[in-house]
């Protein structure tokens, strides 16, 4: 095990995936001035735990700080605070009205998800550009990629999904330096650490009755749990093909022999 500031543990599986994930794609370098969207969830707290010991080890010099974007009912947020100060990490906790604007605009029998997303991520963006910040760090991991892409395929009839950076039209690069790290790895570096997560989450939708709950990413998530229980090698494979895309052996008629 490899550790952090204050004894917090990160298995050299972790490292090593990150690791070659950020040699091959270069997603944070030097002279990065990055921003975490840190929800205070097991995922972006490894992110920033994994930011600042790469900050502390890299060969280059970069700068990260940590933004969690309140939707306006407040939270649990004294635990964040707490772990980021334990690792030295800038922390700001940004208040808005996302919730507000969401219930002045939402429709009978809708799921307002995407909507939502749209608008926390153009909070992070609006924070980032205000700082000066040139990349945003999302903790997105692979079982993330992997619901994403079978969602779209299942319901949208679309082959996406999450690539580890992209450019955003305002300039802001995003990064996701976990997308090739599994979800089971970073529950362990929870539990084996015994890091406090906050057991309701600050997703709006869980303000909800359960009858305005999306179930989609949930049936998902089981049936990706069946098909790896047949096929121990399925997110191996799969995390092979989204990088190894034949675009002629498909329908698109923008690259068919014509």
């Amino acid at each position: 095990m490899a550790k952090t500031k204050e004894n917090i543990e990160i298995s050299k599986k972790i490292l090593r995936i990150t690791g070659s994930t950020n040699a091959k794609l270069k997603l944070i370098g030097e002279g990065d001035r990055i921003l975490l969207g840190l929800s205070g969830g097991k995922d972006s707290i490894l992110l920033a735990t994994l930011l600042a010991r790469l900050k502390q080890y890299a060969p280059f010099d970069f700068e990260f700080k940590a933004l969690t974007v309140d939707y306006g009912r407040g939270g649990e947020y004294e635990y964040i605070f707490e772990y980021c100060e334990k690792l030295g990490i800038p922390y700001e906790l940004y208040r808005t009205d996302i919730y507000k604007i969401l219930e002045e605009n939402k429709r009978e029998g809708t799921i307002y998800c995407s909507f939502c997303s749209r608008m926390r991520r153009g909070a992070l963006y609006s924070k980032a550009l205000e700082g000066g910040f040139n990349k945003i760090a999302l903790a997105h991991h692979l079982d993330d990629a992997a619901e994403s892409f079978m969602m779209n395929l299942s319901y949208n009839g679309a082959l996406r999904s999450m690539p580890p950076i992209y450019k955003a039209e305002n300039g802001l690069y995003v990064i996701r330096p976990l997308i090739f790290v599994r979800e089971r790895q970073i529950i362990d570096f929870i539990a084996k650490n015994n890091i406090y997560i906050a057991p309701d989450c600050n997703c709006p939708i869980m303000w909800q009755g359960d009858d305005k709950r999306p179930y989609a990413r949930a049936k998902t998530k089981q049936m990706l749990q069946e098909i790896e229980s047949l096929n121990p090698d399925f997110f191996t494979s799969l995390k092979v093909a989204l990088g190894n895309v034949h675009l002629k052996s498909l329908f698109d008629e923008r690259y068919l022999d014509k």
